[in-house]
C-alpha cells in the first residue's frame, strides 16, 4: 500500500512539473488560430484583429487558417482533436458553439472537447426591413406582422443560423408568425430583402449599416444594451417597446482539452494584454464590433447559460440545420 501511495504521489508530482516545464517554455513555436468561417465577417475580423497584437506579446508567430464549411464542424473538429500542447486554438463563433449541440443529431466534436481561454469581442444585431413594409417603428411593425400573420418572409444566413435562430425568438417573443428563407450568408440575404423578395433580416450592423444610412433599408431596433455608434439613431428593442429581448454574438478562443493549466493562463494573459491595445480597439471599432474580454471561469459560464437557453428555443420551434 505505502508503495502504491508513494508511486501516485510521484506520478503526480511529475504531472504537476511537466506541467510547470510546459508553461515556462510556451510557445517556443508558431500558434495557429482556427477560424470556423471564410475571411471576412465578425468571426474573421475577431480572428485578426486580436492576432497581430497576441503575436507580439506571445512572441512568436499568431498564424489565422480560415477552415469553413460544415456549419463550423470542421474547424471544431479539427481543434478538438489537435495535441493538447496550445500550439492550435479556435476562434469560436457563438451560433456554432452554443447552437450546434441542439441542431445537430451527431455531431464529430463535443463542448467538453474544447476549454475556454477568453471571451475576444460581442456584436449586437439589428432588425432591418425592406422600405415597403408598411412600419414606421417597432411596436408598429410587430402589430402587422400579428394582423398578416405569415405573410412577412425572414431571410436568413442559413438554417440553424444566428439570424435564423435569433429571429424565432422574435417571433415567439412577440407571438408573431413569418415565412423563414434561408441563404448562404448574409451577402445574397441582404440582396433580396433590398430587392423586396423578403422583407425582413435581423443581422450584425456592419452588414448592413450603409443600406440603413442611404435610406435602402429601415432599421427598427439593436438588439443589445446600448444602442450601435455606427446607427446612433437606432433605438434598442427595450427604448423600442420590446424590453428583455437582446441578442448578441460572441467569438471566443478555446484550447483542445487537456491543455495543461499553466498554459491555458498565458494565453489567456496574453489576450487580455493584445485586446486592450490601441490597434485591436481600433480595428473592432471600424468593423462595428465590440472587445469583451472574459477569463476562463467566466467564458465557461456564458456557454452553459447560451446553451441551455438556445437548446430551448432550437426545440420548441424545431429548428434543424438542414
Amino acid at each position: 500500500m505505502r508503495t502504491t501511495l508513494r508511486n501516485l504521489f510521484a506520478a503526480g508530482v511529475g504531472l504537476v512539473v511537466a506541467a510547470g516545464a510546459a508553461a515556462q517554455s510556451f510557445p517556443s513555436k508558431p500558434v495557429t488560430l482556427i477560424v470556423p468561417n471564410p475571411p471576412g465577417g465578425v468571426v474573421d475580423t475577431s480572428a485578426r484583429l486580436v492576432a497581430e497584437p497576441l503575436s507580439r506579446a506571445l512572441g512568436q508567430p499568431v498564424v489565422v487558417e480560415n477552415k469553413g464549411g460544415a456549419s463550423g464542424n470542421i474547424a471544431y473538429q479539427q481543434v478538438a482533436n489537435a495535441p493538447k500542447d496550445g500550439y492550435t486554438l479556435l476562434i469560436s463563433y457563438s451560433a456554432y458553439h452554443v447552437g450546434n449541440p441542439s441542431l445537430f443529431a451527431k455531431l464529430p466534436w463535443a463542448q467538453k472537447d474544447l476549454v475556454p481561454v477568453a471571451l475576444l469581442t460581442a456584436a449586437t444585431n439589428v432588425i432591418t426591413v425592406n422600405p415597403s413594409v408598411p412600419s414606421t417603428t417597432l411596436k408598429e411593425f410587430i402589430a402587422y406582422a400579428k394582423a398578416n400573420p405569415g405573410k412577412l418572409n425572414f431571410a436568413s444566413q442559413g438554417n440553424g443560423s444566428l439570424s435564423h435562430v435569433g429571429t424565432a425568438l422574435f417571433e415567439q417573443t412577440t407571438g408573431i408568425e413569418m415565412t423563414h428563407v434561408p441563404y448562404k450568408g448574409s451577402g445574397p440575404a441582404i440582396q433580396d430583402v433590398l430587392g423586396g423578395q423578403v422583407e425582413v433580416f435581423m443581422t450584425t450592423p456592419p452588414s448592413v449599416m450603409q443600406h440603413v444610412q442611404a435610406g435602402k433599408l429601415k432599421a427598427f431596433a439593436v438588439t443589445g444594451k446600448t444602442r450601435h455608434p455606427g446607427l446612433p439613431n437606432v433605438p434598442t428593442t427595450a427604448e423600442a417597446g420590446l424590453p428583455g429581448f437582446e441578442l448578441e454574438a460572441w467569438v471566443a478562443l478555446f484550447a483542445p482539452a487537456g491543455t495543461p493549466e499553466p498554459v491555458v493562463q498565458v494565453l489567456t494573459e496574453k489576450v487580455k494584454a493584445a485586446l486592450q491595445t490601441p490597434e485591436a480597439r481600433t480595428t473592432a471599432e471600424r468593423a462595428g464590433i465590440e472587445i469583451r474580454y472574459l477569463p476562463p471561469q467566466a467564458l465557461g459560464e456564458l456557454v452553459r447559460r447560451e446553451t441551455g437557453y438556445w437548446s430551448e428555443v432550437i426545440k420548441s420551434r424545431n429548428i434543424r440545420a438542414d
